[in-house]
């Protein structure tokens, strides 16, 4: 499959610091092998429980925690840009993918892992990490993808995504 820029101009720095920008369409085709990986495995956890249907949900999420790794993220707004950080820990540039709509943050990605066991004995404790994220935020204003930067230092995924022209920034009303 050929990943394409989702603006006609990739930012300079996006390109420089390694992390792809991918198109929603093959975003969207790796959501649903996602989807399809998590519903077999949550079809694994409901045959080990006996076939108990009123687990379904908390098999779900069972599945999708053992297959997703969590992405914390914020979003702050100014005037004339949106900045968002996300935490992407022991992941690389080459690890990631960023799509960009006017009002979507995608943000996914996938890392080899090497397990060496070199201790001898019985496992008392063990904990699982997935290696693979998937991340997608509604953005409250439209933003110009071509002119968006992103970094990554010390797992900390930044990007600065300066709004579209006209876009205004979104005012929180209180009821």
């Amino acid at each position: 499959m050929t990943e394409k820029a989702v603006a006609v101009q990739t930012a300079p720095a996006t390109a420089a610091s390694g992390i792809r920008v991918v198109e929603p369409k093959s975003v969207l085709e790796r959501m649903h092998n996602l989807h399809e990986e998590i519903e077999r495995r949550a079809a694994e956890i409901f045959r080990s429980n006996s076939g108990l249907f009123d687990q379904n949900l908390e098999n779900w999420l069972k599945a999708e925690a053992e297959l997703l790794h969590p992405v914390h993220i914020s979003v702050t707004e100014s005037d004339s840009e949106l900045r968002a950080k996300a935490e992407v820990p022991g992941f690389e540039a080459k690890d990631l993918s960023v799509s960009l709509e006017p009002h979507r943050l995608t943000i996914s990605g996938k890392r080899e892992s090497h397990k060496e066991e070199t201790e001898k004995g019985k496992t008392v404790y063990t904990e699982h990490c997935s290696n693979e994220i998937l991340r997608m935020i509604d953005l409250p204003a439209e933003i110009d993808a071509s002119k968006t930067t992103a970094t990554l230092k010390n797992g900390i995924l930044e990007l600065t995504m300066p709004k579209a022209a006209g876009a205004k920034k979104v005012e929180a009303k209180t009821a």
